[in-house]
């Protein structure tokens, strides 16, 4: 509606046709003047005859006057008093998408190259878009041609490193619960409200990409993508696909309660409960089709369901064979949840790509693995967690019995995938409040690996299992901007990555600055206010 339709008329004269204010009283795109609108003349005839209504009354009944007064301002209304300003269409569907990426120069940089680890000295990058635009590893970019869009910034010796990847998170577990109990009963709605602060939590202390390993939506991952949440880069499993009695099986021993094909599981730990090759085809296909990025099995036993062993081998290698065909169709890849020799075998045999935890394996498993080229994630910080005194009572009895086997292996079992040659990537599985450890990971494998091996295990290598190697976990041109900005070496101490507080100075995730603890690079993820004084 233009202006024109709100400035005062005389009741006289006003008649449909007479008052035609010009577009040029209205200035800028704004919304339909039904006066000037010959298909709206019966709107305008009706709304005058309205106002001169009002006027007569006003007349003999005075509070109708202030009525009167609402149709007959004394002053037009300014185009920039209105409250409401139109904005482009992209805005206008989606207020909460931020606002373009800068274009940022970087110089004087030491470039953390994690492929061929080194470090690149004096190293200048430009990133533009959310890409990486140019990387220059003798110097200055467009020194002579700087343009005035550009941020420079001399990082005088700072580290630029790629953003982390954990490939082991479960979003859904949220901190708040005292026992492991009610965080996998919590009401839905409740965890999904505390989402938005594990996504921000993770992104502040680097992890600029994640991999859902069971519980988080489409919904979450297409909120982080529009920028309505804060957070990493999200891949999502969807729910976890386990046998009857199996690691997703949440029921008791006395619960005799009736699972269907694809229910199971609990408020806040969704599985698909499957028996037999017909029931694992249609829950893969499911989760495939609303929106997994891959497909978690539980292959083995675990430390928090309450009816099996950590030796439990579960499914068969038919359902197996079944789940793997399905994603192998749909141009994706299954993990299984394995801690054994037998359970890993029977998974790597059957056409799994992937192993969480693999705390038990023995060198001719990490063999097998090598000859399948098949990824590892050990989970080494969760078991570490559960057993600190800090957050004793999380885990049920049983739960920590079973904590107490898997932990002690837990190292060597690194110690046996590296040495082999396994490609293995960085995980935690950290549940409810114990997330605040994740960083942790870093110290641990830090006792049996070396520095770049566990810095390759958070970036390229993750990258690749996610077929993201020519994308993400490198800072290259055309990769994506994400990346963090160090005070000191990695390659040197891997450790300064559980120290944010003291070395990360800045998280930059698609080209935007996230985080920032340092003067020269500013927070610009949300929209500045303008001052009014």
């Amino acid at each position: 509606m233009c202006v024109s339709w709100l400035r005062p008329r005389s009741l006289r004269s006003e008649k449909l046709g007479q008052d035609t204010h010009a577009r040029e009283d209205c200035p800028g795109e704004w919304r339909e003047d039904p006066c000037v609108d010959h298909d709206a003349g019966q709107i305008a005839s009706k709304s005058n005859q309205f106002r001169e209504s009002i006027y007569r009354i006003s007349i003999i009944f005075p509070p109708v006057a202030l009525v009167h007064s609402l149709f007959n301002s004394p002053q037009p209304v300014a185009r920039d008093r209105l409250p409401i300003k139109m904005a482009s269409t992209s805005y206008s569907l989606k207020p909460w998408k931020p606002l373009v990426q800068k274009t940022f120069v970087f110089t004087n940089v030491n470039l953390v190259d994690v492929e061929a680890g080194v470090i690149h000295k004096n190293a200048a990058i430009k990133i533009s878009g959310g890409r990486i635009d140019k990387v220059s590893l003798d110097g200055d970019i467009d020194a002579h041609s700087q343009s005035e869009d550009e941020t420079r910034v001399n990082f005088r010796g700072k580290y630029l490193c790629p953003g982390l990847f954990d490939c082991h998170v479960h979003i859904i577990a949220v901190p708040g619960e005292r026992e492991w109990q009610d965080t996998k009963s919590l009401n839905p709605t409740m965890s999904a409200y505390r989402h938005a602060y594990v996504c921000q939590q993770m992104l502040n202390r680097g992890f600029t990409t994640v991999r859902d390993c069971g519980g988080a939506s489409l919904a979450l991952k297409q909120s982080i993508e529009d920028g309505l949440i804060q957070g990493p880069r999200l891949f999502i499993a969807g729910p976890f696909i386990s046998q009857t009695g199996g690691h997703g099986d949440t029921r008791g021993s006395h619960d005799h309660s009736n699972v269907e094909c694809c229910g199971g599981g609990t408020s806040n730990f969704p599985s698909f409960i499957c028996d037999g090759v017909p029931e694992c085809l249609r829950a893969t296909r499911d989760n495939i089709r609303t929106g997994s990025d891959f497909i978690k099995i539980m292959g083995g036993g675990g430390v928090c369901s309450p009816t099996d062993r950590i030796d439990n081998v579960q499914f068969t290698s038919e359902e197996i064979r079944a789940i793997t065909t399905v994603a192998a169709n749909s141009q994706t890849y299954v993990t299984s949840h394995a801690y054994t020799p037998q359970s890993i075998r029977q998974a790597m045999e059957n056409g799994v790509m992937g192993i969480e935890h693999g705390n038990m394996i023995d060198v001719e498993t990490a063999q097998l693995m090598v000859e399948k080229g098949a990824y590892l994630t050990p989970t080494l910080v969760t078991y570490t967690s559960i057993a600190d005194k800090g957050f004793a009572g999380y885990m049920p009895a049983e739960a920590m019995a079973k904590n107490s086997e898997v932990y002690v292996a837990g190292l060597r079992g690194l110690k046996i995938a590296a040495d082999a040659g396994v490609n293995i990537c960085f995980g935690t599985d950290l549940l409810g409040h114990l997330g605040v450890t994740q960083l942790n990971e870093f110290v641990i494998r830090s006792q049996v690996l070396p520095p770049l091996s566990i810095l390759q295990s958070a970036t390229i290598t993750p990258a690749k299992m996610m077929g993201q190697d020519k994308f993400l976990g490198q800072i290259k041109a055309g990769f994506a901007a994400d990346m963090l900005v160090l005070d000191a070496n990695p390659l040197d101490d891997i450790t300064i990555l559980a120290r944010p507080e003291q070395h990360l100075l800045a998280v930059i995730k698609d080209g935007r600055v996230c985080m920032s603890r340092w003067s020269l690079l500013i927070e610009d993820v949300q929209r500045k206010q303008t001052h009014i004084e």
